[in-house]
């Protein structure tokens, strides 16, 4: 009784405890509340950040210069390995979105490095230099984050490219483009991004950067509705952190203070976490095409060299614990006349009928396959032969009663190792030849009495 009122509640993600009475909330249910109150959340969150770095701009807490010297050396790392990732990951998922932050990634670890090579000689031009921004700062960053808004936008408007090599080269293009205007605006303004420590923000250039990265994060939070793998939370995610680190930077007001070093620490974070999500990425890409390279597309079941593969390890397995298996080759009758009459819809979906049938009717530890064309394979580890006529009586029983149309009938051939062969060619043509000795019965029309004869 306890049970069936928990399973009633659960539908509703809500549930009681019948002895404490305290409610217990689903996952769904709290993820339900927080998207209700988001944006009160997130404005709350942004207020006590802008106090945090208010108050670290009055602590006396400041950063050697070999921490800050060691934080750019990681980030041009970062910032490399990301890149070189998304070069690699466009050239096989010609994902437009991964080439453009790639060149972006490429550009920041450039000016990283530039930035880092020339910061010493800042420390020693004295206080009067130290009171200007880095122009590769202002101009580094505002490029990443132009290419990152760049990135989305191309993504939404052709998210695939169809020749890599030449798209490569109009992106690096476009990518030289962009950098030249963003230093030319910088280097020809006329109001120079100086430090003000009396103001109330001592960088106020900091904040059009944190304007652009706004708008990418709010673009990348919309994209996770549609797409919202481990990189698409990544890149949003990366996106607040380099709000969160232009904020922090507006309220520095000298080199190496508290505010600064959080501001350095927030953006090494956001090009780590943008690797990390992309690195989990390719764990799900790889699975993605391993999957495919050993499965069928169109029913579902391994494929013909994932077949032979099982059927290699299968006698392996058989000749080390002496035991036998069997194989079962499977063929349906008259597709050819389905295709006709019906259309090739209905004979590709008759094909994935037959792979269905043999799905639900064998064991997990079983392997059922696509042998080619209209011919299907199934083996069975420890079957003996009466096993495996079994399963093929099953098999070609339920198909025949499946109560869909047009009805479909299989003949089925089996052969059992060693008896019937030792290697994967003689079990292959032994069954072969018995699938076919049951398709030359009563002008090829299966019926189970004839399945027990052949088999």
């Amino acid at each position: 009784m306890q049970n069936t009122q928990v399973a009633g509640f659960a539908d509703r993600d809500v549930v009681k405890d019948l002895r404490g009475g305290c409610r217990v909330y689903g996952f769904a249910q709290i993820r339900r509340v927080l998207s209700k109150v988001r944006w009160p959340l997130a404005i709350l969150a942004s207020a006590a950040f802008v106090l945090f770095a208010s108050w670290l701009r009055h602590s006396i807490v400041s950063s050697e210069p070999i921490f800050y010297a060691y934080l750019q050396i990681v980030g041009c790392l970062l910032a490399f390995t990301y890149a070189a990732n998304a070069l690699v990951r466009f050239r096989g998922t010609h994902d437009r979105l991964s080439l453009m932050l790639a060149f972006g990634f490429i550009l920041a670890g450039l000016i990283e490095m530039v930035s880092a090579l020339g910061f010493y000689n800042v420390l020693a031009g004295g206080q009067q230099i130290q009171m200007h921004i880095p122009l590769a700062w202002t101009v580094g960053r505002t490029l990443l984050a132009v290419l990152f808004i760049a990135a989305l936008v191309v993504e939404r408007r052709v998210p695939h490219s169809r020749e890599p090599s030449r798209e490569m080269a109009i992106a690096l293009v476009v990518v030289a483009v962009v950098a030249y205007l963003t230093s030319a605006a910088y280097l020809g303004s006329t109001a120079e991004p100086a430090i003000h420590p009396l103001a109330m923000i001592a960088r106020p250039w900091d904040l059009f950067p944190a304007t652009l990265f706004l708008i990418a994060a709010l673009g990348y939070g919309r994209r996770l509705r549609a797409s919202h793998s481990a990189f698409d939370w990544a890149l949003c995610a990366a996106a607040w952190l380099n709000v969160a680190c232009h904020i922090a930077a507006s309220q520095s007001d000298h080199i190496l203070d508290a505010p600064f070093t959080l501001a350095q620490v927030l953006k090494v974070s956001s090009y780590a976490l943008v690797l990390c999500g992309a690195l989990l990425d390719n764990v799900r890409l790889f699975e993605q095409v391993r999957h495919l390279a050993v499965t069928d597309s169109l029913t579902g079941l391994a494929n013909y060299r994932s077949l032979l593969h099982s059927l290699e390890s299968e006698i392996q397995r058989a000749r080390r614990t002496g035991r036998s298996f069997s194989l079962l080759l499977l063929d349906m009758d008259d597709l050819k006349r389905v295709n006709d009459r019906y259309g090739h819809l209905v004979g590709s979906h008759a094909l994935r009928r037959l792979a269905t049938t043999m799905r639900a009717n064998s064991r997990s530890m079983d392997t059922a396959a696509r042998y080619g064309g209209d011919e299907f394979a199934l083996i069975l580890p420890e079957a003996n032969a009466e096993v495996a006529a079994a399963v093929a009586r099953r098999v070609c029983e339920r198909l025949a009663h499946d109560g869909e149309l047009p009805r479909l009938s299989v003949s089925v051939g089996t052969a059992v190792f060693p008896q019937d062969g030792e290697t994967i060619e003689q079990l292959l043509n032994a069954a072969d030849r018995g699938l076919y000795g049951m398709k030359n019965q009563s002008g090829g029309v299966a019926t189970l009495s004839r399945i027990a004869a052949c088999l």
